[in-house]
């Protein structure tokens, strides 16, 4: 199935919802100056990957120059949504001698102003892998050459990969799943990502049923967006 809604269906109310949110984390940005985003959720499932992409679309839409990272280094899954190769990627990227350029890893979505890299390999230490050196050098690049960019990370539960990641990025995103999400455990991903300190965006709510219409996406309809400031 096609999972780039705001690209194949862009009236529909999964777009319009995605919209809002968009508009939403811009406003949060432009306050702070900022223009990196970390996308990540607090198990498997949550449609982390669907919310980025998506996301990702709609900023470049906007006429806004975005990149989109997969730096899920463990299940990745983008370069699946964008039917791309996977042999090259960010995990690649972060571990060769020349972390800023960059460029060799980005692929062309055919999507205008959006370009992506794939997860790439999956190293035996992604957590080390996000946080080292040549991360610093790579986001050096990127911030001068992109208007907005976009991490898809990993959940939160039982991982270390996007709290370590956190430190490079100005806002975090955090999606959930209704219906499916415990409260106890966005409770603690919030929690966990408050005790670093991190800026975060909002908490997008995910597969929400809509009675009134068939939907487009996993059964459910629409996304929501809470701003936690």
């Amino acid at each position: 199935m096609d999972e780039l809604i705001v690209k194949k269906s862009p009236k529909s109310s999964i777009a319009e919802a995605i919209r809002v949110i968009r508009t939403n984390i811009q406003f949060s940005l432009k306050l702070k100056k900022g223009k990196t985003i970390l996308v990540t959720s607090s198990i498997q499932g949550e449609g982390k990957s669907f919310t980025s992409s998506n996301l990702a679309v709609s900023f470049a839409q906007k006429n806004l120059k975005v990149l989109l990272v997969d730096c899920d280094l463990r299940l990745g899954r983008l370069h699946k949504i964008f039917k791309a190769s996977n042999k090259n990627g960010f995990s690649n990227l972060l571990i060769s001698d020349y972390p800023e350029a960059y460029k060799y890893y980005v692929q062309d979505t055919k999507i205008e102003n959006l370009y992506f890299i794939p997860r790439g390999i999956v190293p035996p230490n992604p957590s080390e892998v996000l946080d080292s050196e040549n991360v610093k050098i790579f986001m050096k690049a990127v911030r001068e050459d992109f208007d907005i960019i976009i991490f898809d990370g990993t959940p939160i539960t039982g991982l270390t990969d996007s709290l370590v990641f956190t430190k490079y990025v100005d806002k975090v995103v955090i999606v959930s799943s209704a219906n499916y999400t415990k409260m106890n455990l966005l409770e603690n991903t919030i929690k966990s990502l408050k005790n670093l300190d991190v800026d975060i965006a909002g908490v997008v709510v995910n597969k929400v049923q809509n009675r009134a219409s068939s939907s487009y996406y996993g059964g459910y309809y629409g996304s929501g967006y809470v701003d936690d400031d």
